[in-house]
C-alpha cells in the first residue's frame, strides 16, 4: 500500500500504485568468522555449473526478445525529455524530435572516483520551472547511494549522501530524507541561494519502529511528510507557495490508523482505514482543519471489494481496487464534486500488477497514465480519462513476441480452502496443453500486508514456455485481500498462513494435473517462513525448494534487539523476549527450530553477504542443521530415495535485493533454472538450429 512504506524483509519489487523505490545501505556482516566458513556451506553447487552455463545463454536470448517493451523512466518536464544513457542524463527539446540529445549530467563527475559503470539512475525528480535536477544514483550492489543535485544550463553539482526520498517544493528548495541502517527517520531542506545552499533539519522521528518519506502531491501544491509504522500513520504537509514556514499535523498517530494524503481544491482527499471492518474508505477534510475531527466519508467499497490504492486526477478520486471474490482488479473513479455517481471500470482479467507513471510537468492533469502487467506478460501502457470514463491501451497488447503466443497461456483464479474455512485465493498460470505431472512451480510470500511478488520477469515467461505451470498463493499475512487479510496472520495467527500454503498446494493436487513429486516450492525474504514451516511439517508435499534472501530463523532474529528491523518487526511476529505467549508461538512455526530428521526436499538458499534485513547468520544456522537433519534420516531409514540436495549459493557484496549488476543477475537466475532441471530429473529445452541458405 501507499499508506506503509517500510523496510520490511521483502525483497525485489513493490507493486504499488505510487512510485516507489527501495535502496538499503550496506552494513558491515558480522555474522561470519572465515571464507572456509562460506565455502563449506557453498559446497554442492558445482553440480548445476553445467546446466548453469546452458541456462545463462538461454535466458539471455528470452530477455533479448522483450528489449523493445517500452522504457518508461523518461522524465517529461515543460521544454525537454530526459532520459538515461549509459553513464549520464541527456534531454531533448520536447518540440524538437530530431534535435541532438544535450549531455547534463555525467556520472563520471559525481562518483569520486569509483567505476562509474558500476553506478546507475534510480530516480529522477525535476523543479518545477525546471532549472534543477536532482537524482538518485547507486551502485549495482546499492553499498552506496546518492544525491546529486545539478544546476540545469550550468556545470555546477552538489551531492548528498544516503538520500532514500526527495522532492522539489519550488526550483530553490528540495526536501530529503535520509537513511541509515535501513532507518529512515530525517527530514531535511536544502536551500538553493545564489552564493550557495544551506541544509536545514525539518523533521526528526524519536520513534525506532517510525520510517519517514516525502513526497508530492500530484497537482504540486502540497508536500507531505508520512510518517509510518507497522500499525499507525502520521502526515505532516508542507504548502509548497511558502516552504520554510513550519509543517502542519493532519491527524496525530494513533494505534491501528493507517492513512495517505492527496490535496484537491484547498481540500484534503484521504485514504483511511477507517470504513468497516477497518478497511480503507475515502475522506475528505478541509486543508484548514484537516484533523479527524472534520474527516467526512466520500467513498466506502461494497462488501467484497477492498481498496488497494488511491490517485486524485483533476476533479476526480481513481482507486484501486480488489475484487475478494473474483480476485480481480479494477478501477473505480469518484467524481469529488458528485461522489455518489461513482462508477467502476473493469481491468483485463489477465492484470496482476499495476503501477501509476508519475506524470511530468508538463503533461495534462486531467488523464491517468498507468501499465498493467502479470509475471508472464509484459508492461502494457493504459491512459484513463476519468471525465468520459475512457480506458484506452496505449501500445496495443504488449511487445509483437508476446502477441503472436498470448492465446497459448491461461490465467485462472482459484480458491482454495483453508483449515479454518477460509477461503485462499490462487493465481495460475498455464499452456493451453495440459499434461499429468506438469512442472509446478508455485510462489508465496503472506507477511507485512505486502502482496506476493507478480511483476513480470522473463525466467517465469522462459518456464512457462517450457511447459510450466506457476502458481501463487496469495495467503494470509499478505494484503491481497485487504487488511484483515493481513492481521488475521500477525504475530498469534501466523500458523495461519502455513495453512493456506498446505491448503492451495492440496487444491492444485486435486486437480490430477499437478503432483508433489513434480512441485517445487519458491519464496523471497519473509516468505521463506511459511515455506520452511512447511518444508518441516509436510515435507512430502514439494520436490524442491528455492529460497531467496531467506528469513529462516524468526526466534533467534526477534530476540536479538541489536539488529536492524527487530523492534519494529515485534508487531509483525512478536516479542519473544517480553511475553512467553508469543515465544511459543514463534516456536511452534519457526523453520529453523522445527527440524527434525526425515526426507526434506532438495533446497537451493540464495543469501547475501551484506543483507542487513536477514542476517546471514540465521541462513547458515538453517543450512546446517538442515542438512545434519537429512544425513541422519538417510543413513538410518530403510529407504530408496536419494539424499537432498541442500546448497547455499552466497553472493559476495550484494544486499537483501541481491546485486543489480546484469551479468550476476543472469548468473544467479540461471543457477535457479539449473537447480530446478536437475533435482526435478527434467531435460533441458532443445535448441532448434536451423540450416541457413546460402
Amino acid at each position: 500500500m501507499a499508506v506503509l512504506n517500510l523496510p520490511a524483509r521483502f525483497v525485489l519489487f513493490r507493486s504499488n500504485f505510487k512510485d516507489v523505490h527501495w535502496v538499503t545501505k550496506r552494513v558491515h556482516c558480522r555474522y561470519y568468522n572465515s571464507d572456509a566458513t562460506l565455502d563449506h556451506v557453498s559446497r554442492g553447487l558445482e553440480r548445476y555449473k553445467d546446466l548453469q552455463t546452458y541456462f545463462k545463454r538461454h535466458l539471455k536470448a528470452t530477455y533479448s526478445r522483450f528489449r523493445n517493451v517500452a522504457d518508461h523512466s523518461a522524465v517529461c518536464g515543460r521544454r525537454h525529455v530526459y532520459f538515461m544513457e549509459g553513464n549520464s542524463i541527456f534531454r531533448m527539446e520536447n518540440r524538437k524530435s530530431e534535435s541532438e540529445p544535450e549531455q547534463v549530467l555525467d556520472l563520471g563527475c559525481v562518483t569520486a572516483g569509483a567505476e562509474t559503470q558500476e553506478w546507475s539512475v534510480q530516480r529522477i525528480r525535476l523543479s518545477p520551472q525546471e532549472k534543477h535536477l536532482a537524482a538518485t544514483l547507486k551502485t549495482h550492489n546499492a553499498e552506496t547511494i546518492r544525491c546529486v543535485v545539478a544546476k540545469l544550463g550550468q556545470r555546477s553539482v552538489l551531492t548528498l549522501d544516503n538520500v532514500f526520498t526527495f522532492e522539489w517544493a519550488t526550483d530553490e528548495v528540495l526536501f530529503y530524507t535520509t537513511q541509515e541502517n535501513v532507518k529512515c527517520q530525517t527530514v531535511y531542506r536544502l536551500d538553493l541561494t545564489q552564493n550557495g545552499h544551506t541544509i536545514h533539519p525539518v523533521y526528526e522521528e524519536s520513534e525506532p519502529d517510525v520510517f519517514v518519506e516525502v513526497s508530492l502531491s500530484r497537482d504540486r501544491n502540497t508536500l507531505s511528510i508520512t510518517c509510518s509504522s507497522r500499525n499507525s500513520s502520521e502526515v505532516l504537509l508542507v504548502d509548497v507557495s511558502d516552504p520554510r514556514l513550519e509543517p502542519t499535523l493532519v491527524q496525530a498517530r494513533q494505534p491501528e490508523l493507517l492513512y495517505h494524503v492527496e490535496h484537491w481544491r484547498r481540500n484534503l482527499i484521504i485514504l483511511a482505514n477507517t470504513g468497516p471492518g477497518q478497511e480503507y474508505q475515502v475522506i475528505k477534510a478541509p486543508l484548514s482543519e484537516p484533523s479527524m475531527v472534520s474527516w467526512s466519508p466520500v467513498f466506502t467499497p461494497s462488501l467484497g471489494t477492498v481498496l488497494k490504492d488511491m490517485d486524485v486526477v483533476g476533479d476526480h478520486c481513481v482507486l484501486v481496487a480488489m475484487t475478494t471474490t473474483e480476485f480481480e482488479l479494477e478501477l473505480i473513479i469518484v467524481p469529488l464534486f458528485q461522489p455518489r455517481e461513482a462508477y467502476t471500470l473493469q481491468l483485463p482479467s489477465w492484470a496482476c500488477v499495476i503501477e501509476s507513471e508519475r506524470p511530468g510537468l508538463a503533461d495534462q492533469r486531467g488523464t491517468l497514465e498507468f501499465l498493467l502487467s502479470s509475471p508472464v506478460r509484459p508492461q502494457v501502457s493504459y491512459r484513463l480519462y476519468p471525465e468520459e470514463g475512457l480506458l484506452s491501451s496505449g501500445t496495443g497488447d504488449g511487445p509483437t513476441a508476446f502477441r503472436k503466443n498470448q492465446e497459448n497461456y491461461i490465467t485462472a483464479r482459484l480458491k482454495a480452502c483453508s483449515q479454518d474455512g477460509t477461503t485462499v485465493p490462487v493465481t495460475l498460470f498455464y499452456g493451453m496443453k495440459l499434461m499429468k505431472n506438469t512442472p509446478l512451480l508455485v510462489h508465496v510470500y503472506g507477511a507485512y500486508g505486502q502482496d506476493v511478488n507478480m511483476q513480470f520477469c522473463p525466467k517465469k515467461r522462459f518456464l512457462l514456455e517450457q511447459g510450466w505451470a506457476l502458481a501463487y498463493c496469495h495467503i494470509r499475512g499478505g494484503g491481497e485481500r485487504g487488511l484483515a487479510w493481513h492481521r488475521q496472520a500477525r504475530i498469534e495467527g501466523k500458523h495461519r498462513g502455513v495453512e493456506d500454503l498446505q491448503a492451495c498446494l492440496s487444491h492444485l493436487f486435486s486437480s490430477g494435473v499437478y503432483s508433489p513429486s513434480r512441485t517445487v516450492l519458491t519464496a523471497c525474504s519473509a516468505g521463506a517462513v511459511p515455506v520452511g514451516a512447511l518444508c518441516n511439517r509436510r515435507p512430502d508435499m514439494m520436490r524442491a525448494v528455492v529460497l531467496q534472501s531467506p528469513f529462516l530463523d524468526v526466534l533467534g532474529t526477534m530476540e536479538d534487539p541489536e539488529l536492524p528491523l527487530t523492534l519494529e518487526d515485534r508487531e509483525e511476529w512478536g516479542d519473544p523476549v517480553g511475553n512467553p505467549e508469543h515465544r511459543l508461538t514463534i516456536s511452534s512455526y519457526c523453520p529453523v527450530c522445527n527440524i527434525t530428521p526425515q526426507r526434506y526436499p532438495s533446497m537451493l538458499l540464495s543469501a547475501y553477504t551484506d543483507d542487513d534485513r536477514t542476517p546471514l547468520a540465521g541462513v547458515l544456522k538453517y543450512a546446517e542443521k538442515l542438512k545434519e537433519a537429512a544425513q541422519i534420516h538417510f543413513n538410518t531409514a530403510a529407504t530408496s530415495d536419494p539424499e537432498p540436495n541442500i546448497v547455499v549459493s552466497i553472493q559476495p557484496g550484494a544486499n537483501h535485493i541481491g546485486s543489480d549488476d546484469w551479468e550476476s543477475m543472469l548468473e544467479e537466475e540461471a543457477l535457479q533454472l539449473a537447480f530446478l532441471y536437475k533435482e526435478m530429473d527434467l531435460e533441458p529445452p532443445r535448441t532448434s538450429w536451423r540450416r541457413k541458405r546460402k
